[in-house]
């Protein structure tokens, strides 16, 4: 696997009603691809208190690291039993009841607009 230099960048819209309604995004660069995880630290602080350079106190922080998958590629990759068993510990519905609710949506809309 070749090393990779490029670090992507998670943003966030900041006005109201934008184009990615409040999901964050990565803007990918035309030579790179969508990283397939992604390492997030998640940052707490602990209650505790810490000298600081100054000599204040300062909250201690703990760092717990997650990662996150894509979702598409698991897809991809896997059969459809074990990719749903996946969707199960994240709390989402089966492919195909997911599948069947999505069109339900899709022609609630369409009756809606026309």
């Amino acid at each position: 696997m070749a090393e990779k230099n490029w670090i992507p960048e998670i943003y966030y819209e900041e006005e109201e009603g934008g184009l990615t309604s409040h999901i964050p995004f990565i803007t990918v660069p035309n030579n790179e691809e969508m990283p397939k995880i992604l390492f997030i630290f998640e940052s707490r602080e602990t209650g505790e208190l810490e000298p600081g350079p100054d000599g204040s106190d300062l909250p201690v922080i703990q760092l717990d690291l997650h990662q996150y998958a894509d979702m598409q590629k698991l897809k991809e990759n896997l059969d459809l039993e074990t990719y749903d068993k996946i969707r199960e510990v994240l709390g989402l519905a089966p492919v195909k009841e997911a599948a069947e609710a999505g069109k339900r949506i899709t022609e609630r809309i369409r009756n809606s607009v026309m």
